[in-house]
């Protein structure tokens, strides 16, 4: 028999409570204060130095306002300093998010409906586990770094000021659920079909329902430029004007191959990985035909000293992280002692980065760019810099500080360019990918 919570066994707890007299005054305390007012620690406060032996010059901080699109504002920073360079641009610059972010969700949708497909071929259930899974949240704003990489591939870049925002694409959750909404319409149909129905037929029932995707998208985020013209100031004070360019042509202009050079490597120190193996994630994805997600799992010491190898050469890194934990989003700061719970509750929420992703405490959910460190004269980082893109009002001017301490515990990817890496890593990048359920903690989005 289960047993049950009794009147008495409440009142034993209660008694308990009332008889530590700390619980009336954090009670108190807590009815008129927010957490992070409340439990904010100065201890270690003079660790907070926003100063880094190796701090890369970075163009502004950009702002993904009300949507989940870390990944695509990282991943544009990361190219936007590339051509940056090469144009030797001066003042603000950003790559388009929206149309990237167009294109993402158009490819999405493709994507989870050519699931629904194959998943009901091979005899899948509604409700059955992986159809339930592609069906939670078919399309969503998150994504990873080859998931960029395919979409800038296929479909190229252009300046934000060729294709701006809407108020739509910086508050994106109507159109989300819509678009998802969509998915699980064109689902529901393919399964109403009879049984004897085959991959044409549901191709045929996919038709109609892109072009309502494709609609919707353009209502709400824009038409999207098949050819512009780009006019900027360099860091001289040369004018220049750039005519006829297509997207891809843009891409292949000013980063091209380069993008080719940049590998996931994770931090993933659970039994059931191996380190220097590849690994892939069912069903997740954006361009049906791409490049699959694929992750090579290394050691910390190995990911950190690769993350430090690249600032050292002059090149930020993206990265993803969990930062729903001991974070001070004004002040700019992710720090482990930032915030003093365990004196406050006597709950010491204590796991190591194993655990945490074993029983579901952590997971990567934000993806930014690193473009600083500071290292102590034996090379040892004490803490990082970090590129947001959560505008420039949060932080140090859109910049924040993340002790070492966070960093080894909640950080669990960075796209490593291949010249940093070890010849044992590179060989790894050999090996066949383990193919890993959809709900693997490593085939969480970041957004």
């Amino acid at each position: 028999m289960k047993e049950e919570i009794t009147v008495k066994d409440l009142a034993g707890l209660d008694k308990k409570y009332e008889s530590d007299p700390r619980s009336a005054v954090l009670r108190h305390a807590l009815s008129t204060s927010t957490f992070e007012n409340v439990f904010t620690s100065l201890d270690h406060k003079e660790d907070e130095d926003f100063s880094f032996s190796i701090d890369l010059k970075m163009l502004p901080v950009s702002d993904q306002k009300r949507s989940g699109r870390c990944w695509i504002f990282s991943a544009s920073t990361i190219l936007r300093e590339i051509i940056a360079k090469k144009l030797d641009i001066k003042g603000q610059f950003e790559i388009s998010q929206n149309y990237i972010s167009y294109f993402d969700k158009l490819e999405k949708a493709n994507y989870a409906m050519e699931g629904v497909i194959d998943l009901a071929l091979k005899g899948e259930k509604p409700g059955d586990r992986k159809i339930d899974h592609l069906l939670h949240e078919p399309i969503s704003d998150g994504g990873q770094w080859d998931m960029y990489s395919d979409i800038v591939k296929k479909y190229g870049v252009v300046p934000k000021a060729v294709f701006p925002e809407t108020a739509q694409s910086n508050a994106t959750a109507k159109s989300t659920q819509l678009l998802s909404s969509l998915v699980r319409q064109f689902a529901r149909d393919v399964y109403a079909t009879e049984k004897k129905a085959t991959r044409n037929d549901f191709e045929k029932i996919k038709t109609s329902y892109m072009e309502k995707v494709y609609n919707l998208l353009t209502d709400c985020f824009g038409k999207v430029p098949t050819s512009f013209t780009y006019s900027y100031t360099d860091n001289k004070g040369a004018f220049h004007r750039l005519v006829n360019m297509t997207p891809l042509s843009f891409f292949d202009t000013f980063v091209g191959k380069e993008i080719d050079e940049y590998v996931s490597l994770i931090d993933a120190p659970t039994s059931d990985k191996k380190v220097y193996q590849t690994y892939s994630v069912e069903l997740v994805g954006n361009v049906v035909g791409g490049k699959p997600v694929t992750h090579l799992n290394v050691p910390y010491e190995e990911l950190e000293k690769n993350i430090i190898a690249q600032l050292k050469a002059g090149y930020p890194v993206w990265f993803g992280s969990d930062v729903s934990y001991y974070g001070d989003r004004q002040g700019g700061v992710w720090d482990t002692t930032a915030f003093d719970y365990k004196s406050a509750f006597g709950c010491d929420i204590a796991f190591d980065k194993a655990d945490m992703l074993t029983f579901r405490e952590s997971a990567m959910n934000h993806a930014m760019v690193i473009c600083g460190v500071d290292l102590t004269k034996d090379g040892k980082p004490t803490r990082w810099k970090i590129e947001n893109s959560w505008g420039k009002e949060n932080g140090k001017d859109g910049f924040y500080l993340m002790s070492e301490d966070f960093f080894r515990l909640f950080v669990y990817q960075a796209a490593i360019r291949k010249d940093f890496l070890t010849e044992k890593e590179k060989e790894a990048l050999k090996t066949k990918p383990v193919l890993l359920a959809p709900w693997d903690p490593f085939g969480t989005l970041a957004d």
